[in-house]
């Protein structure tokens, strides 16, 4: 199956592709996503996805560590971070690097180029998204499915291609910090493994579905999920499988669960 043109990997639970509006939403809004639960696919971000036009105050200060072989693109993208309001707490120049720093300065997100020497960055991410340490970014210069889709199995939760400025790599790292936190605060709910695979995948499913129902931008189709799941004081597992089941009964309109 190829990859759909928003970038997003194949899957037997994939979100129905954004429409310009809900696009922009998603992009100028993933901080308010709160503490959200990601999906566990990769978005290929660029400029032609989110049209940055803020300055840099519209994102918080979010704290980056940087992972990145060659210095000169290292410096560059720190000052690019810096402009933009960002705090680079710390720099790495190979994989092994960039996890151990990762679990010492346990930072906002991770940029982190693909390939470095010691550990290659999709290596490392894989490590960094197992511990749940923090969100991974990964720099490429390639665009290649293989790549995406080895990326989002190892966890990365975004990554921008090379060249990059800006108005690529600033949405890439909201989006991924929304969609990890989407990610802690479903698996927060169970402990077995098996249970939070099933969780995530059913609150993942549910929110493409009111995406498609009720128009809703990703951010705002989780927090519709979460504030019903508070609401009625059930986990977000069980309002997800309403949503399902709302769905599957023909029924149209805002779910009742």
């Amino acid at each position: 199956m190829p990859l759909r043109a928003d970038g997003f990997e194949p899957s037997a639970y994939a979100i129905p592709p954004l429409g310009p509006m809900a696009r922009a939403r998603l992009c100028h809004r993933a901080t308010e996503a709160g503490p959200d639960r990601a999906p566990s696919r990769t978005l290929v971000v660029s400029a032609r996805m989110c049209d940055v036009t803020e300055d840099a105050t519209t994102y918080p200060a979010r704290r980056i560590l940087v992972a990145e072989d060659e210095a000169l693109i290292r410096l560059d993208l720190v000052e690019l971070l810096a402009e933009q309001g960002m705090t680079v707490v710390g720099q790495a120049a190979n994989g092994e690097e960039a996890v151990s720093m990762a679990r010492e300065l346990t930072p906002d997100v991770v940029v982190m180029d693909v390939k470095m020497p010691k550990l290659d960055g999709i290596s490392a991410a894989e490590i960094i998204a197992k511990e749940r340490i923090a969100p991974v970014v990964i720099l490429t210069a390639f665009s290649q499915r293989e790549l995406v889709e080895r990326a989002s199995e190892a966890g990365a939760m975004a990554y921008v291609v090379k060249p990059f400025d800006a108005s690529d790599v600033v949405p890439a790292i909201e989006i991924a910090a929304a969609r990890f936190a989407q990610i802690v605060a479903v698996e927060a709910e169970v402990s077995d493994l098996e249970e939070r695979l099933a969780s995530r995948k059913a609150v993942d499913q549910a929110k493409g579905l009111l995406q498609e129902s009720l128009g809703l931008s990703e951010a705002e189709a989780f927090r519709w999920i979460q504030k019903t799941a508070m609401d009625l004081r059930k986990s977000m597992r069980e309002v997800a499988d309403g949503v399902i089941d709302h769905h599957k009964s023909g029924k149209g309109g805002r779910p009742k669960v």
